[in-house]
């Protein structure tokens, strides 16, 4: 018994595990589209996404169904990035086509569910996330995302609407479980974080305590103190884009708040140091982000880029889990037969797909978590072999072949 538990632990050492534990998010102003100028911004989008790779995507100012499908179309799913969207629903608070929406990597996530909150000035839309993990039937981790476009512009009239909106989220924060996971992203509009929108948000008697990972309060509105933190505007004058404030760099009005529990929790929590506004180089305000003189870390192609992209930065953090992430329906290529699972989260059948021709000793066993063999295929190989595993019980098991020099391929049995 010993012996068999031994030889089950080397071999889980020497797989190769299908996962990742960071996962990256992303909010963006996307500035009225797809209908503000320049003309083809889904494809700037797709220049500026490819320097952070979001898994988790969040806009506001989506403009249409149109606007959402050229981002899911042209900017992600045109290079195999395999995204999915939320549903879009027209703004039902106003007359206003402004709109948010969530985008997310598909064979990392599934939408468990979608609601909308309704305010005096714009919908604020709430997407729940089932992140698939190894341990998604036992232990799920879901992530509760507000997205919200708070009411624009100083005085006191304006304060008080952006109040009332957020007061409508931390009444909703009282109806999900109170251990919940959440992601509070905007444009929030506020200027201080001693405006009372931003107050209500963090405070501590909420239902559920909202924070800024990076912990920085003060007076963001044209106070060179916090140039590192500002998002807009990446424009001094916006007149040549017919849209979009001008002024440059001066304000953080882009957030992405997250639920205390995400501090510390190993089950998900934020990787300290990776919020980012994304392009700030710290050294740019109250000019154009992409003034030659704000060189830095983020360089000048994406700068371009996001000069013409927005009137805003996106901000960007990671997450990480301690859990195993499956990634369904994911290429895993072993070299020579190039062998891949049609997907890596299966409930009936798996299907193994090889890119060449399998000789006529090809086989393969199917083995537990504890490195036991649970299964054996020695049957007529073709390119694509299905076998049947709805016996097996729910758990992650590995496939190891015949052939030599492969790592074995892992999947994910459900219910």
């Amino acid at each position: 018994m010993k012996k068999t538990t031994l030889a089950g632990l080397l071999f889980l050492a020497s797989l190769t595990l299908l996962a990742q534990g960071t996962i990256n998010t992303m909010f963006y102003n996307v500035l009225e589209f797809p209908s503000a100028s320049p003309a083809n911004r889904e494809l700037v989008l797709k220049n500026i996404l490819s320097e952070y790779n979001p898994d988790i995507f969040m806009v506001c100012e989506l403009e249409s169904v149109e606007g959402a499908n050229l981002i899911q179309n042209v900017t992600f799913n045109s290079e195999n990035y395999a995204f999915d969207r939320a549903p879009f629903s027209a703004n039902q608070s106003s007359d206003s086509p402004l709109q948010q929406m969530l985008y997310y990597r598909s064979n990392m996530f599934s939408l468990e569910d979608f609601s909308t909150i309704l305010t005096n000035t714009r919908d604020i839309n709430r997407y729940v996330l089932l992140l698939h993990t190894a341990t998604s039937t036992t232990d799920p981790i879901h992530i509760y995302i507000y997205i919200s476009h708070l009411k624009s512009s100083e005085g006191a009239a304006n304060q008080l609407e952006r109040l009332d909106m957020v007061n409508r989220v931390t009444a909703d924060l009282e109806t999900i479980p109170s251990n919940a996971f959440v992601l509070f992203a905007g444009d929030l509009n506020v200027y201080t974080a001693a405006e009372p929108a931003y107050m209500e948000l963090t405070d501590p008697t909420n239902a559920i305590t909202l924070q800024d990972p990076i912990n920085t309060a003060g007076d963001w509105h044209n106070n060179n103190i916090f140039a590192g933190v500002h998002t807009q505007s990446t424009r001094v004058n916006s007149g040549a884009f017919g849209a979009g404030a001008g002024g440059g760099m001066d304000d953080r009005f882009d957030f992405i708040l997250i639920s205390e529990n995400m501090i510390a929790s190993p089950k998900l929590r934020y990787v300290e140091n990776s919020y980012k506004s994304f392009g700030n180089n710290g050294n740019c305000y109250d000019m154009d982000v992409n003034n030659p003189t704000c060189a830095g870390v983020f360089e000048q192609e994406l700068r371009n880029n996001l000069y013409s992209m927005s009137d805003h930065l996106p901000v960007v953090m990671q997450l990480q889990t301690n859990q195993e992430i499956i990634l369904a329906g994911t290429d895993f290529d072993i070299p020579a037969t190039q062998l891949k699972l049609k997907s890596t989260i299966v409930t009936q059948n798996i299907t193994l797909l090889s890119k060449t021709p399998l000789n006529g000793s090809f086989s393969f066993g199917i083995y537990n978590a504890l490195g036991q063999k649970v299964m054996e295929w020695n049957g007529n190989p073709s390119q694509e072999i299905s076998v049947a595993i709805n016996t097996l019980t729910n758990g992650v098991y590995y496939i190891k072949t015949n052939l030599p020099n492969t790592e074995p391929l892992k999947f994910l049995k459900t219910s």
